[in-house]
C-alpha cells in the first residue's frame, strides 16, 4: 500500500507491529486490575461505553491477523452523536492479558459507523492470542483468534468450518450454537449472504421470535442507502449467537449476492426484467461490507474515493502450512449478465420485459438448449465466452492454483459447482420436453467459462481440488468433471456445499418455480426431489434440497473429511429448537482420488 493511500484509510484500517512482551500496566496502556486506565486522566465512568456488536478477527496469516469491533458512546454520555469514541485494542498470548504482544489506540468515528479494524503483524505463527477493546473504564468481551502455520511448515492436520446464508427472516440461528462449541477450529469461512437486503418482515411460524421485524431507516422494501446496510449488519451481529462466533474463532469472509442485492452482477440488480443499474447503491453495500466484516485491507483493497462500482477487491488466497491452500474469489463484483436475457423470455412470453420478474425461464428452469443460444450470441457480443470472474480473476485463479504447492488446495466458492439438469424428453409433453439447467445464477448458467477453467484443472494437473460452496441452500456433495457428461468427462474436483444457516431451503424454491409443470408430481416431496435430482445427475453423490445448518471440516494429508449438520426446523409453536441438531452425514475424501464417500447419520 503507497503512503499516500495509507494516509487516506488511516482512520478506517490502521496497521501496527506486534512489540514481543509488553507488561499490561505500563504507561499509557490500561491494566488488568483498571483497564481504564491512562497515564494519570481519570477514565469516564464505567458505562460511558459499549461494544454492541462484540468483537471479532480475520484473515488469519502466519504473521498477522485483523481485529474488529464498534464502540459508541451511550446515550446520555454521549456529548454529540459524532464525538469519536477513544479505544484501545489490547492482544496477548495470556488469556488473563498479564503480558501484551501489542497494544494499540484507535478512534472509533462516525463516518465508518464507529467500526475500527487493525491488522497487527509480527505475530507467532500457529498461535492463540486473546484480544480485547478498552473504551474508558468499559471493556468489551474477549476474543479468541489463531494465527496460520507458515506456509512451508509440514502440520499434521487443520480444522475448520464453513457457514452461508443466514436470513434474519426466516428460521433460526442455532445452528451458530452448535458452531461456537466446535472444538480446535482454526478459523471460520464464510461464503456470503451474511446479511439479506430485502424481505424483513417478520411471519408468525417462520422465524424465531427473537428475530424481529428490521425497519430501514430509508422506510423502503430493500436496502438501498449506506445507513440501511449499516443498520441490517448492526442488526444481524446483535444476535449474541453470531457474536459468539466472532469472538471464539477468527474469520475468512467473501460475499455472494444479498449483501448488495438478489441474484446481482456487477452493480446491477435484478428484481425486474430492467435489470437496473445501480452505482451508488452497490458502492453503498461495499462500504457496508469493509466496515463490518474483519478483512485485510493491506491484501485487497477498498477506495471510498473511486467513484466506481467496483471501488473494492476481495478475492485473495490464504496458506495454512504446507497442508491446504485457501482460494477465496467474488462471484458477483465481475461476473457479466446471466446468459440469458429475463427481457427477451418476457417479451417471447407476451409479459412485460421491463416491470415483470421472468426469473424462470431465464435464471432457473432455464431449457439447455436456449442457454447454448444465448451463450452463443453473448460470446459474439462481448468478444470472448460470458464469465462469473471476469477475465482479470479468472487469470489470477488460474495462476494462483498452478502455482501452489499445497497438498491441498480449497476453493472459497460462493455458487454451485455441481451439475444440475432434469431431463424431461422422456416424461414431459412439449414444450417440456427438453433438458433444463436449474441454476443459471450459478457455474452452470455460464458453461463456457465453467468448461474454460475446469479444463485448466485438468490439463495442469492441478489435483485435490475442494470447493466449498453455499447460496442454494442445500447440502450438496459431487463430482465435477471437465466436460459434465460422465460418459466422457474426467473428475478434476469435488464441489461440497452447505445449506444455508436459516435460509429458505432450495427445495421450497424448486416447488414454486415448478409450479403447473409436469415436474411437479415427481418432486412433491423433498426426498422425491432429491432422488430425481441424482438419477439426472449421477455424479451427485449426496443431496439434501430441504435442510438448514453449516459444514465443518478436518484436513490432514491423506484425507479431506467433512461433516454436514443438519438442524431442526422451527418447533410447532414457532421458536427455535433448543437440541437443534438432526443429524451429521460424513464426506471423505483420499487425497489423489476425485470421489467422495458418504456416511449418513453419523
Amino acid at each position: 500500500m503507497d503512503r499516500r493511500r495509507f494516509l487516506s484509510l488511516s482512520s478506517f484500517y490502521t496497521v501496527a507491529a506486534a512489540a514481543g512482551s509488553l507488561a499490561a500496566c505500563h504507561s499509557g496502556d490500561h491494566d488488568d486490575d483498571n483497564p481504564g486506565s491512562v497515564g494519570s486522566t481519570p477514565p469516564p465512568p464505567a458505562g460511558a461505553f459499549a461494544f454492541p456488536q462484540g468483537v471479532a478477527s480475520g484473515d488469519p496469516r502466519d504473521v498477522s491477523a485483523v481485529f474488529w469491533t464498534r464502540c459508541v458512546a451511550n446515550g446520555s454520555n454521549a456529548a454529540t452523536p459524532a464525538t469519536p469514541v477513544a479505544l484501545t485494542l489490547q492482544v496477548s498470548a495470556q488469556q488473563n492479558f498479564a503480558q501484551l504482544v501489542a497494544s494499540v489506540p484507535l478512534s472509533a468515528v462516525p463516518d465508518y459507523d464507529f467500526t475500527v479494524r487493525i491488522k497487527v503483524t509480527g505475530l507467532a505463527a500457529k498461535t492463540t492470542y486473546y484480544y480485547r477493546f478498552v473504551a474508558g473504564s468499559d471493556v468489551s468481551v474477549t476474543g479468541t483468534t489463531r494465527t496460520a502455520a507458515a506456509a512451508a511448515e509440514a502440520i499434521p492436520q487443520l480444522r475448520f468450518a464453513w457457514f452461508v446464508c443466514q436470513n434474519w427472516s426466516a428460521n433460526h440461528w442455532q445452528a451458530m450454537s452448535l458452531l461456537a462449541a466446535e472444538t480446535d477450529l482454526d478459523f471460520v469461512v464464510h461464503l456470503g449472504d451474511y446479511i439479506y437486503e430485502a424481505g424483513f418482515a417478520a411471519q408468525p411460524g417462520t422465524v424465531e421470535p427473537a428475530h424481529p421485524t428490521i425497519t430501514l431507516p430509508s422506510g423502503g422494501s430493500y436496502a438501498n442507502t449506506v445507513d440501511d446496510y449499516r443498520t441490517l449488519y448492526r442488526t444481524y451481529r446483535g444476535d449474541a449467537r453470531l457474536q459468539n462466533v466472532h469472538a471464539r474463532f477468527p474469520i475468512i469472509a467473501i460475499w455472494d449476492d444479498h449483501e448488495f442485492s438478489d441474484d446481482c452482477w456487477q452493480d446491477h440488480q435484478t428484481y425486474t426484467n430492467a435489470n437496473l443499474q445501480q452505482t451508488a447503491r452497490r458502492r453503498n453495500a461495499n462500504q457496508a461490507w469493509a466496515e463490518y466484516l474483519p478483512v485485510d485491507w493491506g491484501d485487497v483493497s477498498f477506495d471510498l474515493n473511486n467513484p466506481a462500482y467496483d471501488n473494492i477487491r476481495i478475492y485473495r488466497d490464504f496458506h495454512f502450512g504446507s497442508l491446504m491452500h485457501l482460494v477465496m474469489t467474488d462471484e458477483r463484483l465481475y461476473r457479466d449478465d446471466h446468459v440469458v436475457s429475463e427481457a427477451a423470455i418476457a417479451q417471447a412470453l407476451g409479459h412485460d420485459p421491463v416491470n415483470g420478474n421472468d426469473l424462470v425461464g431465464s435464471r432457473y428452469f432455464v431449457p439447455q438448449q436456449v442457454l447454448a443460444q444465448f451463450e452463443a450470441a453473448d460470446t459474439q457480443r462481448l468478444g470472448r465466452v460470458p464469465s462469473i470472474f471476469g477475465p482479470t480473476q479468472t487469470q489470477w485463479w488460474k495462476d494462483t492454483l498452478k502455482a501452489s504447492t499445497s497438498i491441498w488446495k480449497v476453493w472459497g466458492n460462493e455458487v454451485m459447482m455441481n451439475r444440475l439438469w432434469l431431463d424431461l424428453s422422456s416424461i414431459a409433453p412439449a414444450p417440456d420436453n427438453v433438458v433444463f439447467v436449474l441454476d443459471c445464477d450459478a457455474w452452470d448458467g455460464y458453461p463456457s467459462h465453467k468448461a474454460d477453467l475446469l479444463s485448466f484443472v485438468k490439463t495442469q494437473n492441478i489435483t485435490n481440488l475442494v470447493a466449498i460452496t453455499g447460496d442454494l441452500h442445500a447440502f450438496q456433495a459431487g463430482i465435477v468433471r471437465d466436460v459434465p457428461d460422465p460418459a466422457t468427462g474426467t473428475p478434476v474436483m469435488i464441489d461440497l456445499m452447505s445449506a444455508g444457516i436459516s435460509s429458505q431451503p432450495f427445495f421450497e424454491d424448486v416447488k414454486t418455480y415448478a409450479a403447473g409443470m409436469p415436474l411437479a408430481s415427481l418432486i412433491s416431496s423433498s426426498a422425491l426431489l432429491d432422488s430425481f435430482i441424482r438419477q439426472n445427475n449421477p455424479d451427485m453423490q449426496y443431496a439434501d434440497h430441504d435442510g438448514i445448518g453449516y459444514a465443518s471440516a478436518t484436513v490432514t494429508p491423506t484425507q479431506f473429511v467433512a461433516i454436514f449438520n443438519k438442524m431442526k426446523f422451527l418447533n410447532a409453536d414457532g421458536t427455535a429448537p433448543q437440541s437443534p441438531l438432526q443429524k451429521r452425514t460424513r464426506l471423505t475424501i483420499n487425497a489423489g482420488a476425485v470421489s467422495v464417500a458418504v456416511e449418513d447419520n453419523v
